[in-house]
C-alpha cells in the first residue's frame, strides 16, 4: 500500500514537472509531436531510474562516511553525465534499435534540470528509516524517482498531444507558438492541482 501511496503521489499530486517545475526546457522545446515526446520520457524513465539508484549509493556510501556531503551537486552531476555517456556507448553496441530510437534524447537528459532534482529530493526526502542507508529505503526511494519520470511523461505526452492538436485548431494570431503553449502548460498545470489532497 506504501508503494501504491508514493506512485499516486509522485505521478499526479506532486507531479516533478507540473507542480515542481524541474524539466520545463524539454516539457516546451521536445513536446511538438506526440512521438517525440514519448521517446524523451522513456529516455527520462530509464535514466532517472539508474541515476537515483547511483547517486543514493554515492551519497549514503561515499560521501557521508568521508563526511563531504557539501560535495553532493557536483558529484551527482558528474555521475549522471557519466551514466548517460555509458549508457549510451552501451546501447550503441548491445542494442543499435534502441539506441537509434533514443536518438538524441539520451544527451539531451544529461543537461536536464529534472534528473539532478529528483536525485537530490530522493536523499532530502529519507523514506522509511530516517536516512540511514537501508535496502527498503533505497527501494522506496527508486519507485519515487521512478513514478516521478512516468508523471514527467504522463505530462510531456498529454502536452503533446494538446499542442499537436492545437496545429489543426484556429489559433488567433497573437497567440500562435509559444504564447499558447506557455497558456496550454498553465493550465494543464492547475489541472492536475485537482489531484491535490488525494493522497
Amino acid at each position: 500500500m506504501e508503494y501504491i501511496i508514493i506512485v499516486i503521489s509522485a505521478v499526479f499530486v506532486n507531479n516533478i514537472l507540473l507542480s515542481q517545475f524541474l524539466g520545463v526546457c524539454p516539457f516546451l522545446g521536445v513536446s511538438n509531436k506526440v512521438s517525440t515526446a514519448a521517446g524523451m520520457s522513456g529516455a527520462v524513465v530509464f535514466v532517472i531510474a539508474l541515476a537515483t539508484l547511483t547517486t543514493y549509493i554515492l551519497q549514503y556510501y561515499v560521501l557521508v562516511p568521508l563526511g563531504i556531503e557539501f560535495m553532493q551537486t557536483v558529484a551527482f552531476i558528474l555521475v549522471i553525465a557519466a551514466l548517460v555517456q555509458m549508457v549510451e556507448i552501451i546501447l550503441k553496441k548491445i542494442s543499435p534499435s534502441l539506441y537509434q530510437a533514443l536518438g538524441i534524447f539520451l544527451p539531451l537528459i544529461t543537461t536536464n534540470c529534472a534528473v539532478l532534482g529528483l536525485a537530490i529530493l530522493v536523499v532530502s526526502k529519507e523514506f522509511s528509516f530516517g536516512g540511514a542507508p537501508h535496502m527498503l529505503n533505497m527501494v522506496e526511494s527508486v519507485v519515487y524517482a521512478t513514478s516521478s519520470a512516468v508523471g514527467f511523461g504522463v505530462a510531456m505526452i498529454l502536452f503533446a498531444g494538446i499542442r499537436e492538436q492545437q496545429e489543426l485548431s484556429n489559433v488567433p494570431k497573437a497567440f500562435q507558438g509559444t504564447p499558447i503553449a506557455l497558456i496550454t502548460a498553465g493550465i494543464l498545470a492547475l489541472s492536475f492541482m485537482g489531484f491535490a489532497g488525494l493522497v
